[in-house]
């Protein structure tokens, strides 16, 4: 099996369109295809902060629950928006606010639809998703190898927030510990969640969150070659969005 892994969309929809163009996909029925039958797998965090969340909501439950030509893993950020739309009481910060305005500019007709098959999605995809064929694990913020296997409360947070402390930084960030130092594992670990300016490879492991929302790029890394493609952003760029690890 061969697959593209794309890292966090946060609502950039042209640029997902772009990168499956450079990716070699086709736009055939309203979604993207390979001619050679490349998987896509979509790491979370689909939606918040950029401007088309609800495109990118649509086109992404087409290829996954209705074609079945794609897979996906919620992020952190797909959580909160199913949350919200079960009705729960969600703070609308961190990006939400941009994806509830588009929903509500919607009609109720619509909205209905939008919130039906996100939820759809969300509730069919599983927490992370083990690719044998192609070598990979892919979880959106990671994923020890000890967790491999497991679907408890402790994983699900790993997987969607990463290995927190509960701690924060001056800014507000919230700490996490640096746990692909400490994998060990021959099966890479494909994950994004943490923005940073190119793809980092730790061990067996790549974040591939190049925060095209914040102004850098999109990425994809593709198995089982092992090479990284990216197009361009088109948002306005945000240097303070970044991470950077000791070892950069």
């Amino acid at each position: 099996m061969k697959v593209d892994v794309i890292g966090d969309i946060h609502g950039c929809y042209n640029e997902l369109c772009t990168l499956f163009e450079e990716l070699g996909y086709q736009k055939k029925q309203d979604i993207y295809v390979h001619p050679d039958g490349r998987i896509p797998v979509f790491v979370g965090d689909l939606t918040d902060r950029g401007p088309a969340s609800i495109k990118v909501i649509q086109l992404v439950f087409e290829m996954v629950i209705k074609q079945k030509k794609a897979k996906y893993v919620p992020g952190n950020h797909c959580n909160k928006l199913y949350r919200f739309f079960l009705g729960n009481k969600v703070k609308h910060i961190h990006g939400l606010e941009t994806t509830v305005a588009e929903y509500e500019a919607l009609d109720k007709k619509m909205q209905g639809h939008v919130s039906q098959q996100f939820m759809r999605l969300y509730e069919e995809s599983p927490l992370y998703l083990q690719i044998p064929e192609a070598n990979v694990v892919v979880a959106h913020a990671g994923i020890k190898k000890s967790y491999i296997g497991r679907h408890d409360k402790r994983v699900e947070t790993f997987v969607l927030y990463g290995d927190i402390t509960g701690k924060f930084d001056e800014a507000g960030r919230p700490i996490r510990r640096d746990w692909a130092q400490h994998y060990e594992g021959d099966t890479w670990i494909v994950y994004g969640h943490t923005p940073v300016k190119n793809p980092r490879i730790v061990n067996k492991t790549i974040n591939i969150d190049t925060g095209c929302v914040f102004g850098n790029k999109l990425t994809a890394f593709r198995l089982p070659e092992e090479t990284i493609v990216s197009v361009p952003s088109l948002q306005p760029y945000n240097n303070e969005k970044f991470r950077s690890f000791p070892e950069e």
